[in-house]
């Protein structure tokens, strides 16, 4: 495994949500959130399995992330110039723009139920130089080294509440919607799975 090493597209970038039967680590490390990443599941709603996670498809655009530091300027009596320290950092909320299927969003079998329901989940943000390799279908994405492991990554963790989905229909283009996303945790990596 290895984080990616080389300029390329973020096209294979990925986006993931924990819905197994935990959804936030036991550790806020690297191995704690990882194995809330070990399975894909195809059907996540109807009986979640330990380590199970679905992807969030058809995202058309990621928003800048991380968390920006808040610098603030501190006046200095009898200085010319005024301080920057660094002051408490707020976690932004992330507006991600997927293509709208609308079985994605079912409230039965898709994300539908998770959206407003108030439960904070660790979500995944996958940087790919390529496809995931992976050796079975639900490992392919895994935060494994059969999985993510396969291909150069870069992977970064964090708790946070799917808020809203906003539908904008368009009669030019495909359909689209905004996915709102509350951060409850810091950003944790980068880390190569």
């Amino acid at each position: 495994m290895a984080h990616i090493t080389s300029i390329g597209a973020s096209i294979f970038t990925d986006l993931s949500i924990a819905v197994g039967s935990a959804v936030v680590p036991a550790t806020y490390d690297a191995a704690g959130f990882a194995a809330l990443f070990a399975t894909e599941d195809p059907t996540p709603l109807a009986s979640p399995v330990a380590g199970g996670f679905a992807r969030i498809l058809n995202v058309r655009d990621f928003p800048a992330m991380g968390a920006p530091a808040n610098i603030v300027k501190v006046p200095v009596y009898g200085a010319k110039q005024s301080r920057q320290i660094q002051g408490q950092r707020d976690a932004p909320n992330l507006e991600i723009t997927i293509n709208y299927v609308a079985s994605d969003w079912d409230i039965t079998t898709g994300f539908g139920a998770l959206v407003g329901d108030g439960v904070s989940r660790a979500l995944r943000f996958s940087l790919l130089n390529n496809d995931s390799l992976g050796a079975t279908a639900a490992t392919k994405y895994a935060s494994t080294a059969l999985g993510l492991g396969t291909v150069e990554n870069s992977s970064f963790y964090f708790v946070g509440r799917i808020e809203s989905l906003l539908v904008k229909p368009s009669l030019t283009d495909a359909t689209t919607a905004t996915l709102a996303l509350s951060m409850q945790s810091e950003f944790y990596g980068a880390y190569t799975s």
